[in-house]
């Protein structure tokens, strides 16, 4: 047995996943770093230009948003508050949402009154984000907004009014920049698509 292969079985025996090399089944890059960099930069003057003068509350839909958000904040040149929810709606594994969500990590902020943007790193079927935003419209904020770097309108099955929208993209399964594949690959600066023949679950 070869080192690697050893190492391999021992953290199989572990629990410890064994992720692949993203070049291994990766179909392309979708969206490079410079234009999604470019693009988030515009998206910030909307924002900017939208509420000047106004409160205005980011909330975060954890984890695929994070690097969009702190991106896209420092590009918001008017004052902001933040908050983070979670949403469980896709497991290890899964592919796609059967619109059915559960909270996982609520608000800590009562957003009454305040005018309310929820950034989204992906759009999919719409069910999830449906959801939460029939929660927080419940909690009577002044204004309940969307902004979503990635938009797949051809998956869409309900109705999701989007205000600000980074990229329209084909029904492709994506990762990079926050989104993940079985929690791995967060980190990489530009959005892939994946090769799913080729790709092989940790």
């Amino acid at each position: 047995m070869s080192d690697s292969n050893a190492l391999y079985q021992e953290r199989k025996c572990l629990g410890i996943p064994n992720p692949q090399d993203y070049h291994q089944f990766i179909k392309s890059v979708l969206i490079p770093e410079d234009a999604l960099q470019r693009r988030i930069a515009e998206l910030g003057a909307e924002i900017t230009r939208d509420y000047a003068g106004k409160n205005l509350l980011l909330v975060c839909i954890l984890r695929g948003g994070v690097m969009f958000l702190t991106d896209l904040i420092r590009h918001i040149q008017v004052p902001v508050m933040m908050e983070f929810m979670a949403i469980s709606s896709y497991g290890a594994g899964a592919r796609s949402s059967a619109g059915h969500v559960r909270v996982t990590l609520d608000l800590a902020t009562d957003i009454c009154n305040l005018n309310v943007l929820v950034v989204e790193d992906i759009i999919d079927s719409g069910h999830t984000l449906k959801s939460v935003m029939e929660l927080l419209r419940a909690r009577r904020p002044q204004s309940l907004e969307i902004c979503t770097l990635l938009d797949k309108v051809v998956r869409r099955e309900v109705v999701v009014p989007v205000r600000y929208r980074g990229f329209e993209i084909p029904n492709e399964f994506v990762f990079g920049y926050g989104l993940d594949i079985d929690e791995f690959y967060r980190n990489l600066p530009f959005i892939g698509a994946v090769d799913l023949e080729k790709y092989q679950a940790a």
